[in-house]
């Protein structure tokens, strides 16, 4: 094991779980206020724990419902002194967060993921290195790629990895800070653009579709896995995640989940991680990325599982025996964006959708057998903004797929 898979490790590892039955309850804080803190929140409190939150926002989705907001910088070490005397263990809900705060934290408080392992995800080449390192064990590889990190990077570039994508190293998610380039000065030009911040390129490949595998590993080394999600991407944002997939085969979901048990465990990881794969037209199976955290393609285990993902976090941070992963009905989750503040069934022409935002029928989307809406408490709807999510479940994935088209019809989403 690597010097970095070792500091992964946390010390507190092998003490005792820490119970929600207490009095008072004991804390869990989340790093971050989003809608997967939101959720996180509900989770745990739900499992008799109180939960705090650190966020610069005030009326921020998780705050909305945690039991105590810390609204600060997320390096304020006045902050993170005070969450880490509060909680006896704490998670981020992005990948954003330093992993120096997280190391700041883990002085008084049980870290998961620990700061060793958030930071290969927060660093593209270092994550892509780590990949590579882990394939004798996980028996994939990411796409093949070449670190940008300044204009002469560009003129050694292979031919072979052209067309391709370059993406930042750092701060890039749903589809931002990254660029296709076809030709070599379509790279340098997107280089520019990006203000010659470090990059990577990748090889566009053959794709046949994307899947994600969430896994969770607790303190003990115990790891479980969920059934493998299919995913629709949309401008780089996530339009759908189907479950069963209904191209995945058996062999694909073997390997895949294979992959995900090797690599959390070579990353000696703590809590939900979600991994993304592509599956190519021949069949084969490339690692894309990875996300330390609860994922927008695991939504659907709320609604479709036996335990959550958002609890299946909560269980790892308090040191509790992991959930069971079983999925005991198909689904399909739907992504909704601020775009249908503005659009709708009855908006058949440009000229005549509503310029003012307005509230979308739910009453007509839970009329809809097996619809389970979730909303995040976002004060303002704004185009490309994640509003929430509707799953839909079913005793069929055909009928989950039906319910799922009607709603889309109703929202004015294309499908």
């Amino acid at each position: 094991m690597s010097d970095m898979q070792q500091t992964a490790l946390n010390p507190l590892q092998s003490a005792a779980p820490v119970n929600p039955g207490t009095t008072p309850a004991t804390w869990l804080g989340v790093m971050g206020g989003g809608q997967l803190g939101r959720m996180f929140a509900q989770a745990a409190q739900s499992l008799g724990y109180r939960v705090a939150t650190l966020e610069p926002e005030a009326d921020c989705p998780a705050a909305q419902v945690a039991d105590r907001h810390l609204q600060a910088a997320y390096d304020d070490h006045d902050a993170l002194d005070r969450m880490s005397n509060l909680c006896a263990a704490v998670t981020t809900e992005f990948e954003n967060v330093s992993a120096e705060s997280l190391a700041r934290l883990g002085r008084h408080s049980f870290v998961a993921p620990g700061a060793a392992a958030v930071s290969v995800a927060q660093d593209r080449i270092v994550e892509k290195r780590f990949f590579t390192e882990c394939s004798a064990d996980s028996g994939v590889l990411p796409a093949p790629h070449r670190a940008i990190l300044s204009d002469g990077d560009i003129d050694t570039v292979p031919d072979d990895l052209l067309p391709g994508i370059l993406k930042t190293v750092r701060l890039g998610y749903d589809g931002k800070g990254q660029a296709r380039v076809a030709t070599r000065e379509q790279l340098r030009s997107a280089f520019a653009d990006m203000q010659g911040v470090p990059c990577v390129l990748e090889k566009m490949l053959p794709l046949a579709y994307e899947v994600s595998v969430l896994v969770a590993r607790g303190a003990d080394g115990e790891a479980v896995v969920y059934p493998i999600a299919e995913n629709v991407h949309r401008d780089g944002i996530l339009f759908s995640t189907t479950v069963p997939g209904p191209n995945v085969c058996a062999e694909c979901a073997r390997l895949a989940q294979h992959a995900a048990l090797a690599i959390v465990a070579r990353l000696a990881y703590v809590g939900v991680l979600c991994i993304e794969f592509f599956v190519l037209k021949d069949g084969s199976l490339v690692v894309n990325e990875m996300a330390p955290r609860p994922h927008n393609s695991g939504h659907y285990t709320i609604d479709a599982c036996i335990t959550s993902q958002f609890e299946q976090q909560a269980r790892a941070m308090a040191r509790l025996p992991l959930g069971e992963t079983r999925q005991h009905s198909p689904a399909v989750m739907l992504n909704i964006l601020g775009d249908v503040w503005f659009e709708g069934e009855d908006d058949v022409d440009e000229e005549a959708r509503p310029q003012q935002a307005r509230e979308p029928r739910w009453d007509r989307i839970l009329a809809l057998p097996g619809a389970h809406l979730h909303l995040y408490g976002k004060a303002q709807a704004r185009c490309g903004r994640k509003m929430g999510h509707i799953t839909f479940v079913a005793p069929t994935l055909e009928q989950a797929q039906q319910q799922f088209a009607k709603a889309c019809l109703m929202l004015g989403i294309p499908l």
